[in-house]
């Protein structure tokens, strides 16, 4: 499968993950976070495919997440609750969000990158 990249073209973090991609000459096929966000059910999938925390997959330094109080809301939602959230709008979502299918990244750390995408 191709790789593919959740992203937000202002984003700097999404801009270091495309050089960082470009590179090291790995073909991305980029879509906007904010224009097409995923839905609920591919963002299920690529929490339980993370291995990590779905909190982890908030944009935690947002102005909606701050608006919102989902800090707040993260301690007594249910899972079905914070997909739903997360889905309703793509800048809530923490990025790049970058899977093949198999493997998923959430955000930049070239660390993290070099493990997984080389």
């Amino acid at each position: 499968m191709t790789v593919m990249m959740y992203w937000y073209p202002k984003c700097g973090s999404c801009q270091k993950a495309k050089k960082w991609f470009e590179a090291h000459n790995v073909a991305l096929e980029a879509v906007h976070i904010v224009e097409n966000p995923p839905s609920k059910e591919l963002l299920k999938d690529f929490y339980e495919k993370s291995g990590l925390e779905l909190k982890k997959f908030f944009n935690t330094s947002g102005i909606k997440y701050r608006e919102l109080g989902i800090k707040d809301k993260v301690k007594t939602a249910t899972e079905d609750e914070l997909l739903e959230l997360l889905a309703s709008d793509g800048m809530l979502i923490k990025r790049p969000i970058i899977t093949d299918g198999k493997r998923i990244t959430v955000g930049f750390n070239e660390e993290q990158f070099e493990k997984a995408w080389l």
